[in-house]
């Protein structure tokens, strides 16, 4: 049920992500930058309110089955290079939306509306970003839960 419910919060979270980057932030881009910036806001928003639940619910599961399977050990071990990477990415996810969004919003509101174009092309670049970071990472889990190493 724990692996069910960590893929589940996972596909929300990831989904979501890819959903931004490769469909929000293009149409964004191809309006005004201050419209653009409001329909990443607007969808950004909403997107948050969600994520801010199946975060914490993938790391909780993550945790739960690393602690009830003894799996602590394959964080050392090279082969699941890949539990160490989902450790990092969800903590930067974590971060990211938990923290430091809550804590710099009013601040990143000020930036981007004096200058939206820099602050839409900020946004696809981190997006870009750890969107390759959380494939990478979900495509070497899911390999390295059925055998395959890299």
């Amino acid at each position: 049920m724990a692996r069910a419910i960590h893929v589940l919060a996972i596909v929300h979270w990831i989904g979501g992500v890819a959903f931004v980057t490769l469909v929000i932030l293009p149409l964004a881009r191809r309006r005004s930058y201050a419209e653009g910036l409001a329909l990443f806001e607007l969808v950004e928003r909403q997107f948050s309110a969600q994520v801010r639940f199946s975060i914490p619910v993938a790391g909780a599961a993550g945790f739960w089955m690393t602690w009830r399977m003894d799996l602590w050990s394959r964080f050392l071990d090279p082969h699941f290079w890949w539990m160490g990477a989902m450790l990092v990415v969800w903590t930067l996810f974590a971060l990211v939306v938990l923290v430091i969004e809550p804590l710099f919003e009013p601040r990143f509101e000020q930036i981007a509306h004096a200058n939206p174009q820099a602050a839409l092309e900020r946004l696809t670049r981190m997006h870009v970003v750890l969107l390759g970071l959380s494939l990478v990472t979900v495509a070497g889990a899911v390999a390295g839960a059925h055998g395959f190493f890299f």
